[in-house]
């Protein structure tokens, strides 16, 4: 395997089937191919209880400043119904100008691409001035309890600091060069759960049926809209994705509802002000009896979701000129300065270092056939060669 070819460093990675929580060979693989490099590395195992233990890997070229932080994962999704599949999912074969197999695009692309750009840069040029390091987790499809957080808690524990990160997850809707993401909406999840009577549904006066509640409630939530948007920001927006009763029969009013909705949201809130704002517009809404009349007013709790993920934007000018230049001298293209899309590892990363993402194009990841185009390996190579040096002649100005 030649570490400067990405489709080599790629083919290598997929054929590791690390399916989350299962490391699949895939940091051995990472492992193999950095420390030729120079790289010291380490390999992390985390754990907590009622998840899977997750193995991650950190490693580290160089001991001076500055510090450059490239962060992915080598965990990918199940593969679905593997009979669909045009090339086997973990074979990694090319046709027509395609690489297919799961994670070419999220985002085992991303991390050779970086490998074979900083590879190259070493053989040609030379370790760059100071220090780059890779954090790479088994843990971002997944819960993302043991991934991330603790592997930067871990290095931080060892006194490593990063000036900047760039995060590979693909990040061009159509083609490279399309977007840099410099931030990310924040999320809450919840479930409320509505509290009726149960009874005979041609009874209705001896009960108190509490899908008329969850209606009520469900509306606050949807309606008004919470905000118009922002410079930076799309409006926030509150979804409802479940509602559900468990009950089957259609003459039985049910003892309680539950519905959970998630919100991604703008920095026109905090994660504190929002949930207050859910909890005063469940409160409203709790009061208001016009789909119960005579009723007392709605019964409910909420369960908010363990970790909100919280909005974040990152105003480095000097890290997001170096990728945004990059990417013009290779493609001839300006990249769109972005904050849409769902969650990434991004959020824990803001914590410690400034921090962009840029990576291959996004349209297959998940997919049935996900694939990559070869030509663009090779062009987000070039393009993340070109950042790295980039980046270090800027921390240098």
């Amino acid at each position: 395997m030649i570490a400067t070819n990405p489709v080599d460093v790629l083919q290598a990675l997929i054929r590791c089937p690390s399916i989350t929580p299962a490391e699949g060979g895939a940091l051995t693989t990472l492992q193999q191919l950095l420390e030729p490099l120079g790289f010291e590395v380490s390999r992390v195992m985390a754990r907590d209880e009622g998840t899977p233990d997750i193995e991650n890997l950190y490693a580290r070229l160089g001991t001076d400043g500055p510090h450059l932080m490239f962060a992915g994962h080598t965990d990918v999704v199940p593969v679905g119904n593997e009979a669909a599949w045009s090339h086997p999912p973990f074979a990694a074969e090319i046709s027509d100008g395609m690489l297919y197999g799961r994670g070419a695009v999220d985002m085992k692309g991303g991390i050779a691409c970086f490998i074979a750009a900083l590879a190259r840069l070493v053989e040609e040029k030379g370790a760059p001035k100071g220090s780059v390091s890779l954090l790479i987790t088994g843990d971002e499809e997944g819960p993302a309890i043991n991934g991330t957080t603790k592997l930067l808690d871990w290095a931080a524990s060892r006194g490593e600091k990063w000036d900047a990160c760039l995060v590979g997850e693909p990040t061009n809707p159509d083609q490279l060069g399309d977007m840099i993401k410099i931030g990310r909406r924040g999320s809450i999840s919840g479930t409320v759960t509505v509290h009726g009577v149960q009874g005979h549904a041609a009874y209705p006066h001896l009960t108190d049926n509490p899908v008329r509640g969850a209606i009520r409630l469900a509306e606050s939530l949807m309606n008004p809209p919470f905000d118009h948007g922002t410079d930076n920001f799309q409006p926030s927006n509150l979804e409802v994705t479940s509602i559900d009763v468990g009950n089957a029969a259609t003459n039985v009013i049910p003892a309680s509802a539950v519905f959970k909705f998630n919100i991604r949201f703008n920095d026109t809130w905090s994660a504190e002000s929002l949930q207050a704002e859910i909890l005063r517009r469940l409160d409203a809404a709790a009061a208001d009896t016009t789909l119960r009349p005579g009723r007392e007013p709605i019964g409910y709790d909420i369960v908010w979701s363990e970790r909100p993920s919280h909005v974040f934007l990152t105003r480095n000018n000097a890290l997001i000129a170096s990728l945004s230049d990059a990417i013009e001298k290779v493609v001839g293209a300006s990249p769109q300065l972005s904050t849409t899309g769902g969650t990434s590892d991004a959020r824990f990363i803001k914590d410690y270092c400034p921090v962009v993402e840029f990576g291959l194009v996004g349209q297959t990841m998940h997919m049935v056939d996900e694939r990559v185009a070869v030509e663009d390996l090779e062009t987000l190579t070039r393009i993340y060669r070109t950042f790295i040096e980039q980046w270090f002649a800027n921390a240098a100005a």
